[in-house]
Order: C-alpha cells, then sequence, then structure tokens
C-alpha cells in the first residue's frame, strides 16, 4: 500500500475539527503511520479513516480525535477474519466499532455540559490482501478510483441533500449550493438516538486508487478535479496537491484528504 495524508483548517475556521488515521495492525500490534509511506500488507492489515467533528467551543475537534484514538484501541480485535471478503463478516466488527464511538459519544454529552451535543462523521477504509472493507456515516465521503480509470463515489452522504442528490433530483452543482447541503441525518454522537452506518466491502486490484476525504475538500472541486489530481503525477504527494487545489477554489472549510493506492506485490 501507498497512502498520502494531510489536515488543513482552511482560510475562515480558526480551528480544525477534522482528523485523519493512518495505521497498521496484526492480531497483536498497533503501529501509527506517518502522513506520506509505502509498506506490504502481506502480514498486517491497514486502515485509513477521516473524522470531522461538530460541536460548540472545541467539543468537534474533541469528539473527532476520541473517535480515531477509540478506532485504533478496537480494530485489532478484527484482524484477518478466516475467510476473506464479504464472508469474514466485517461487518459485524465495523458495525460493532460504530456501536462502541456512537455510545461513548452520547455518554460524554450525557455527562459534561461542554461536550452536550458533540458529534462527528466517520469514513473508514479497512485494507486486507485483496479487499477494501468499509464503514460510513456522516458526510465526509470515500471515493473509489479503479485502475482501468473513472471515480466512484463509494459512500452515501447521510444528509437530505444527500439523498436528493442520489435520487437525480438536483444535481452536482445544486447539491453545492444547496441551503440544507450541511444538515446531517445520521452522525456519530451529535444526540442521534440510533445510527446505521453504511457498511460493505470490494475487491480491491493492484492499481486501484482510494480517496477518504471531509466535506471541506469537495465544497470546492468537483469530483473531474478530483480524479484529474489524484491520477497526475507530481513532485508534492497527491494529498498536498488536493488541499493546495480546495484552498484557492475555496477554503471556507477544514480541509482533509487522505488517499490510498493499492500496489503490484
Amino acid at each position: 500500500m501507498r497512502w498520502s495524508g494531510l489536515t488543513h483548517r482552511g482560510k475562515v475556521r480558526p480551528n480544525n475539527e477534522d482528523t485523519f488515521l493512518a495505521l497498521r495492525f496484526d492480531g497483536h500490534e498497533v503501529h501509527y503511520l506517518g502522513k506520506t509511506g509505502e509498506a506490504s500488507w502481506a502480514k498486517t492489515d491497514f486502515v485509513f479513516a477521516v473524522s470531522d467533528g461538530m460541536g460548540g467551543a472545541n467539543s468537534g475537534e474533541f469528539a473527532s480525535r476520541f473517535t480515531v484514538d477509540r478506532i485504533t484501541k478496537l480494530m485489532p480485535r478484527g484482524y484477518r477474519p478466516a475467510a476473506p471478503g464479504p464472508a469474514s463478516k466485517f461487518d459485524l466488527t465495523l458495525a460493532e466499532l460504530f456501536k462502541a464511538i456512537h455510545y461513548d459519544l452520547m455518554k460524554l454529552g450525557q455527562s459534561y455540559e461542554e461536550c452536550r451535543g458533540m458529534g462527528t462523521t466517520l469514513s473508514l477504509c479497512w485494507f486486507t490482501p485483496g479487499w477494501a472493507y468499509f464503514g460510513h456515516i456522516g458526510d465526509t465521503r470515500i471515493y473509489h478510483l479503479p485502475a482501468a480509470g473513472g471515480i466512484v463515489q463509494l459512500t452515501q452522504d447521510h444528509s437530505y441533500v444527500g439523498w436528493l442528490r442520489r435520487t437525480n433530483q438536483i444535481t452536482e452543482r445544486e447539491a453545492r449550493t444547496h441551503p440544507r447541503k450541511n444538515v446531517l441525518n445520521q452522525s456519530l454522537g451529535a444526540g442521534h438516538q440510533f445510527i446505521d452506518p453504511q457498511l460493505s466491502a470490494l475487491p480491491c486490484a493492484p492499481g486501484d486508487r482510494f480517496l477518504i476525504c471531509s466535506d471541506g475538500l469537495t465544497e470546492g472541486l468537483w469530483d473531474r478535479h478530483l480524479e484529474e489530481i489524484v491520477r497526475s503525477p507530481g513532485t508534492e504527494p497527491v494529498a498536498q496537491r488536493l488541499i493546495s487545489a480546495a484552498l484557492e477554489a475555496s477554503g471556507r472549510d477544514n480541509i482533509t484528504a487522505l488517499v490510498v493506492e493499492a500496489l503490484a506485490p
């Protein structure tokens, strides 16, 4: 696997409520990864995630950081199920992870006034040889860029505007300017009583790329621009090039980009 990740507070926000995570793990150890790197997945699995917090004061920032810390502690339990792919019951592992984080955030929100109403989105990719498992809630996104070309948004934005877009009632341009685009109907914490995260799996072949990002990146860049930047060679890490392009186009929100590529063995 080769990866590149970066987060930026943008031009307007005083703090950064986005957090990203890159780690590899086996059944015994967890290793944090740097912002860029390359490593074999022959004996370890990888997890890459982006979390976009929400809440008053600094509670959004705390919620997103708390979430990635919990992932680090809980994910090693799911290392290398007996069978690869959908038969691995990866969905049970990820469902338990999302449920545990949601419960913890709700409990903190009920116990401390400064944490009341705090929550976060979460988009997570778990890579094991030949497969990519993903879990998602909110409006952070996971894109798949197959080796053969094109770009596909794997995740659904958990919002009314996201539903309008999925049902072809509005265009990508109209979704970007809709007055309710930032109103979520699902997230971790934030007073939501129940959650139903999106969980799925797909084969992962050499040359496949995945982009995990916050809505600050997609606010300024169309999907075709994302594909163009990710696939274009450059001297800077691809995450840096994505962040720079988003800052130039908008920069009103926190921006996070995490790009992962499966390499040939």
